[in-house]
């Protein structure tokens, strides 16, 4: 590379000597010198040189292959960046209807939990019912059993106290008080009847409205679990 220099150098003595042509501003110099000198340079010039001057002829053709590449890359990333997001979008349709279907699943089973409790209380309130209607029964009957007894037995008594005139009107009072007595002695039983029947409804009430309770808050907490479940891909699936 030195000899480029000195070469150079050499050209611009010579023609810095080199004899003028009257009447204008060209000069005489030696060709043999200077073709020999413009030899040394070439000569003496790198290949890198040569191979940058390749470069420059070339750079069209590899700016366009530069761009057909890049443009080639830019369409494969695009295709691939659509594909990835058709995946991810059937992925994310298949998981909502994955978690759609458990959570219908879920609401099936609780309904028919429901059901059956609902249903046991039912049978339990039917049963319930069904024995308090036959105690009632029982001791209404076993109050016009005492009723009838009672009469009977003050008719018994009247009948027999009717042959003694002096006693008449005390049978008749004895008598009266005995059938007084057999209806205070019905109703009471009927009172108390009712007043069983009445408790042991209300004790049912009570059951059955806990049971309803707890039915609805299980119901409530498994619709909770299967909206969180649902909730919880659509904030980390994809929305479009």
């Amino acid at each position: 590379m030195y000899r480029v220099f000195e070469a150079l150098d050499e050209l611009v003595t010579i023609v810095e000597e080199a004899r003028g042509v009257p009447m204008t501003s060209s000069c005489v110099v030696p060709r043999g010198d200077v073709l020999e000198l413009l030899d040394d340079v070439r000569d003496a010039l790198p290949a890198e040189v040569d191979d940058a001057q390749d470069v420059l002829d070339k750079r069209d053709e590899i700016l366009n292959t530069a761009q057909q590449q890049a443009d080639e890359a830019i369409n494969s990333a695009n295709t691939d960046a659509e594909q990835t997001l058709a995946d991810a979008r059937a992925e994310a349709e298949r998981l909502v209807a994955d978690a759609r279907a458990q959570a219908e699943a879920i609401l099936a089973d609780a309904d028919a939990e429901a059901d059956r409790a609902v249903a046991a209380g039912r049978a339990e309130y039917d049963q319930l019912t069904e024995r308090a209607r036959g105690e009632s029964e029982r001791m209404i009957e076993a109050g016009r059993d005492a009723y009838d007894r009672s009469v009977q037995e003050g008719l018994a008594e009247q009948a027999r106290l009717v042959a003694d005139t002096e006693v008449v009107r005390a049978s008749h009072s004895e008598a009266a008080r005995i059938v007084d007595d057999a209806n205070a002695e019905a109703d009471r039983q009927r009172a108390e009847c009712d007043g069983y029947v009445d408790e042991k409804l209300a004790e049912f009430a009570d059951l059955l409205s806990q049971t309803l309770r707890t039915v609805d808050q299980g119901r409530t907490r498994l619709r909770g679990s299967a909206v969180g479940s649902v909730s919880g891909y659509s904030r980390n699936g994809y929305d479009y």
